[in-house]
């Protein structure tokens, strides 16, 4: 067997063993990508849940905000007087 024919296996050998990496590369990359869609899709429903639960506290807020400013034209003698207090962060 000539050299010649020997060069050519190993550079064939190469190119198939590159070729099985870069397709058990893409195989673990196509996985990781379907269990990040996963992750995207659920974090996304619970968005939508949580916006929607947030608007429903937002409209209850404003009709008890409603409410206590109706209260208080009726009786603004009875009206409690506010403390402003200054918020401090936890963070």
């Amino acid at each position: 067997m000539s050299t010649r024919y020997m060069d050519g296996d190993a550079a064939a050998e190469m190119l198939e063993r590159r070729w099985f990496a870069t397709y058990k590369n893409a195989e673990t990359l196509r996985s990781e990508c379907e269990v990040l869609q996963e992750v995207v899709a659920t974090s996304e429903a619970a968005l939508r849940r949580a916006l929607a639960r947030l608007a429903e506290l937002e409209s209850l807020r404003d009709a008890l905000g409603d409410e206590l400013s109706h209260i208080d034209e009726q009786y603004p003698q009875c009206a409690p007087q506010v403390l402003h207090r200054s918020v401090m962060s936890a963070a």
